[in-house]
């Protein structure tokens, strides 16, 4: 089965404990040094900082990408989903030894996989296939709160340390406009929340971002992640609505939201739009918004083959965040999704 997961923790390294360096996974790029404070992450040097504490450069931050997704098509029973169009055309697969060779080059030293699936027994087969390469850490999987079983499989899925999320979407109710959380589903996410299990959300719509300010204040111990924020294209007639529920969402502390899909089709005309300028506003006004405590990077990855690479996912990030300090760089890269997902490290 390859290298076990404890194995594959030990190279990224404990936080509480910190280690003197740790290098990047299988030998990979580069190392980082211990802070002061017992940390992995290495602090920038003199040369890499500038006048006002921001750090000139970002190519030495460890990466965790909080947002893959793992299937096999190939299977007897075949995949629920299978990537974008582009990459069902060349593959029926997406596995973490396919991933870790595209996505170690460029400093990921961690992902979390999140579910692609609705069908339970693929929670069993994510757990395996994180435990197949030391780069996976944790899942997100696949759990639906309308179950009356419920709380029965959160008892048994959270007891795997490598299990760290569910993802659902449908858990309110939309009428004539107006949004209203399922009380049935309430009841059963707040055993996710006493579980210490997080909720990750997709894909971004003005009623999915409404029920989420809705559940964050029904549970407000529940670690809610709204996936893929940029991807949301407002409309000259929604964007006032937009700004409202952005401000809203941002209002809830247990509300995180994943800078994920920066590259995306418009939904309007299909149209990628590429432009630094649009892109970084866009990124600013999120990250305004919600701080730098409660973002997080992800790739989205295959689902966004076609669209962008790997290393074009992670430079557009690197690029926004090269003007922010380097403690705030590491925090969207790396810290945020450990202590959001409460990544198991040792």
């Amino acid at each position: 089965m390859g290298e076990s997961k404890i194995a594959g923790k030990g190279q990224i390294g404990n936080l509480e404990n910190g280690f003197n360096r740790r290098a990047f996974l299988a030998g990979a790029a580069t190392a980082a040094a211990v802070t002061a404070g017992g940390s992995v992450f290495g602090q920038a040097s003199s040369a890499d900082q500038n006048s006002t504490g921001q750090a000139s450069s970002v190519d030495q931050i460890p990466i965790i990408d909080a947002h893959i997704h793992l299937f096999d098509g190939t299977r007897p029973l075949g995949a629920d989903y299978m990537g974008s169009p582009q990459y069902r055309a060349i593959s029926k697969t997406s596995l973490p030894s396919m991933y870790s060779q595209q996505a170690r080059p460029v400093g990921i030293i961690g992902a979390v996989v999140v579910e692609s699936s609705s069908w339970i027994d693929d929670n069993l087969w994510y757990l395996e296939q994180c435990r197949t390469d030391p780069i996976m850490m944790g899942v997100s999987g696949t759990l639906d709160p309308e179950r009356p079983d419920f709380g029965r499989y959160v008892e048994h899925f959270h007891k795997d340390p490598l299990f760290r999320a569910i993802r659902t979407s449908r858990f309110y109710n939309l009428d004539n406009g107006k949004v209203t959380l399922k009380p049935e589903q309430v009841r059963n996410l707040k055993l996710l929340a006493e579980a210490d299990l997080a909720l990750d959300t997709a894909n971004p719509s003005m009623s999915l971002m409404r029920a989420n300010v809705l559940l964050a204040e029904a549970i407000p111990n529940l670690r809610i992640i709204m996936d893929h924020l940029p991807s949301f294209d407002p409309t000259p007639e929604n964007q006032k609505a937009y700004q409202e529920v952005v401000k809203d969402m941002a209002a809830q502390p247990n509300l995180f939201v994943k800078l994920s899909q920066v590259y995306h089709p418009r939904l309007s005309d299909g149209v990628v739009v590429r432009d630094y300028e649009a892109l970084r506003a866009r990124l600013e006004y999120l990250f305004d918004a919600f701080g730098e405590d409660r973002v997080l990077f992800g790739s989205d990855y295959p689902n966004s083959y076609g669209v962008a690479t790997i290393p074009e996912e992670v430079g557009i990030v690197k690029r926004f965040f090269s003007t922010k300090s380097r403690e705030v760089a590491e925090k969207y890269f790396a810290k945020n999704a450990m202590r959001i997902y409460k990544l198991n490290l040792t």
